[in-house]
């Protein structure tokens, strides 16, 4: 009976939560929504919009002034963050948060302390995700001699290594080039096929239509919108109001209605695009 009520609650329930700041701001205001296992979800909206306080709502980092969150269909209420973490690991915005060792190789290892493995499983799983991340080379390295994307990726390995059920990713692309961007998304299918729950915020348009599948947009502490990414950026008011910017491949179909080429609403990714214009084009030249 238990694991049929595990499966029939979503793995994450936000209920009617309101988050103050000691100083008085009101960060979150009545916030709910649901998060099902498996799912990729990104969570946008301007600086202050209250993204980052919710997601530090989900492992306990900040604990609601009023309402509940129940981490599947358990209220987290009573837990510790390190019991949520083994479930809910968060990588921060800024790695240095969360980098704290002498080197690279002790900072995996501290991270796996809690898991109760022996010293040979440890170094093991350490060898396995340095190499995994790339980062063997660095091993005896510092953690603050590193690039910037060298440390969003042990800040990540840090996580990951752990294997919990849910990844919340706090600005995974901010700063990073295309070569750490394709890393990250190869990262993230892979951990979406064993079935994790992957939420991210972040201000990546163009990387949202084209990868996410559902978005929440916030503005001023509350959820104005949730749903299907296609339909929320195709909805010039939302992304107003939330004061974000339409993406360049909704900007570019407008243009070309212009010079009467209309793209379907549903095509908005960017090989969409590409194979829709090639047809068109096609079907021009043989007419």
């Amino acid at each position: 009976m238990i694991m049929k009520d595990k499966i029939l609650h979503p793995l994450i329930m936000v209920h009617d939560v309101d988050y103050v700041y000691s100083n008085g701001t009101i960060a979150l205001k009545q916030i709910s929504l649901n998060i099902k296992k498996g799912e990729f979800i990104a969570i946008m909206g301007q600086n202050g919009a209250g993204k980052t306080t919710l997601i530090r709502t989900f492992n306990g980092l900040i604990r609601p002034t009023k309402g509940s969150i129940f981490l599947e269909g358990e209220n987290i209420d009573s837990k510790t963050i390190a019991t949520i973490s083994k479930k809910v690991g968060v990588i921060f915005q800024n790695p240095m948060h969360q980098l704290f060792s002498t080197t690279l190789e002790d900072e995996i290892k501290f991270s796996l302390k809690s898991l109760n493995l022996n010293k040979e499983e440890i170094q093991i799983k350490v060898d396995q995700i340095l190499e995994e991340f790339d980062l063997e080379k660095y091993r005896k390295r510092s953690p603050f001699n590193l690039s910037g994307g060298e440390s969003k990726k042990l800040a990540t390995a840090s996580i990951l290594c752990r294997d919990p059920d849910v990844l919340v990713f706090d600005e995974p692309t901010l700063g990073q080039d295309a070569k750490e961007i394709n890393f990250f998304l190869g990262l993230i299918k892979s951990e979406l096929e064993r079935g994790k729950t992957i939420i991210m915020v972040t201000h990546n348009i163009e990387f949202t239509v084209e990868h996410v599948p559902r978005t929440i947009l916030m503005s001023g502490g509350q959820i104005i919108a949730d749903g299907p990414t296609q339909s929320i950026f195709t909805n010039e008011f939302l992304i107003s109001k939330s004061s974000l910017i339409m993406p360049q491949i909704y900007l570019f179909k407008k243009e070309l209605r212009k010079i009467g080429i209309t793209i379907p609403k549903e095509v908005i990714r960017e090989s969409e695009i590409i194979n829709f214009l090639d047809n068109y084009l096609d079907n021009k030249t043989t007419i």
